[in-house]
């Protein structure tokens, strides 16, 4: 029997760090399990270019990433998502897009690495400290035997965990 892959939408407002960060890492870790799309309610024309680079030195391919809107997952002709996670306060005070099939939704908070000043060096290091958080959360969340928990409670610790930061 197959198992079920579910799908999973990151959102953030610009859809160029984090939200990427989060999709990319998602179908690394468990694309076998999981389909990540991510989207911007304020999308930018492309991704951070440090995004690309922190991503591209652990070896992942970028090509497929690029920034888009939440428009791209709405309508009755795309797939349902079965979780929706905000990853930033600004895209968390707007509220998850209303989607088919009552995805199971949480904000995880995460800071914005493209608001980081400074050098090259202190930027890279910004971005890459981000994408440890995310990656530690994803490697938490791939963990979860999702076959066995109850939806509500699933919920529930999914929110407990952004509320932890």
């Amino acid at each position: 029997m197959a198992m079920k892959k579910y799908r999973v939408l990151f959102v953030c407002s610009g859809n160029a760090a984090r939200s990427l960060f989060a999709e990319a890492l998602l179908n690394t870790m468990a694309g076998d399990k999981f389909e990540a799309f991510s989207a911007g309610s304020a999308p930018m024309d492309t991704p951070h270019p440090l995004t690309l680079e922190v991503l591209t030195r652990q070896g992942m391919d970028t090509s497929s990433l690029y920034s888009k809107g939440l428009e791209h997952f709405t309508g009755s002709d795309v797939p349902h998502m079965d979780f929706i996670f905000t990853l930033c306060d600004k895209t968390a005070g707007e509220g998850c897009p209303v989607m088919p099939g009552q995805p199971i939704t949480a904000h995880w908070g995460f800071p914005d690495p493209t608001a980081i000043e400074g050098n090259e060096e202190e930027r890279i290091r910004g971005f890459v400290k981000v994408e440890k958080q995310i990656a530690t959360r994803l490697r938490l969340f791939v963990s979860l035997p999702m076959d066995k928990i109850e939806r509500m409670s699933l919920q529930a610790q999914l929110r407990q965990w952004g509320s932890d930061n």
